[in-house]
């Protein structure tokens, strides 16, 4: 089986899923721990390299600060049972910003091994990609160039995005690294989370003739 070096996850589907739940909409992101962390253990018992979850974006703050608070939170947490496994973790984001989780700072800047290293994770935490790209001065840069000078210039390319919740679209993740990847949607809500998922997306994986734009 051809398995991707490095996975984007896009978990999406939280607030729907609290509303059908009958809860309020702040109230889905803490169901979403347990499966990211799932999903990290099936990746590394898979053979993958790298992964990156999308926490929230520069965007999401404009919404109601109680879900503001509570997907940072969510974010703070999901870190946290991250650093208790066997990783190399970055936490990527603008840190300047007063809504970056303070917690986080000790992640931020340098990538650390943890527990012994292993699967390298990346955790977007008030990421935007207009951030990630402001320091490219030179348009017709080359590509090593371009790597550079991303805020986000640790993290390598992406090979496969899943992303949850049914929506089909990329919401700014990371642009320069998924340039070429491969875009795998499940109409599953994130917190519904099932290792069918991850396991069929490596199977249409198989199935996709990778290029490169070759």
């Amino acid at each position: 089986m051809r398995i991707p070096k490095h996975i984007g996850i896009i978990p999406d589907g939280n607030r729907r899923w609290a509303s059908q739940a009958g809860l309020e909409k702040k109230d889905g992101y803490v169901h979403g721990l347990t499966p990211g962390l799932e999903l990290l253990r099936l990746a590394r018992q898979a053979g993958v390299e790298e992964i990156t979850y999308y926490g929230f974006t520069t965007d999401n703050c404009g919404r109601p600060q109680e879900q503001v608070r509570a997907f940072s939170a969510a974010c703070v947490e999901a870190v946290k049972l991250i650093a208790a496994e066997p990783v190399s973790l970055l936490v990527i984001g603008n840190t300047e910003a007063a809504v970056f989780p303070k917690e986080l700072l000790p992640y931020t800047g340098a990538r650390a091994d943890l527990n012994g290293g292993g699967i390298r994770v990346n955790f977007l935490v008030n990421y935007g990609w207009e951030w990630d790209l402001a320091g490219l001065d030179r348009p017709g840069s080359d590509r090593k160039q371009i790597y550079r000078e991303l805020h986000s210039h640790d993290v390598s390319r992406v090979d496969l995005v899943i992303r949850w919740g049914g929506m089909r679209r990329l919401s700014g993740f990371l642009p320069v690294q998924s340039v070429y990847a491969d875009f795998y949607v499940v109409d599953r809500l994130w917190p519904d989370f099932q290792p069918e998922d991850f396991h069929q997306a490596l199977a249409w994986y198989q199935k996709q003739d990778i290029t490169l734009g070759g």
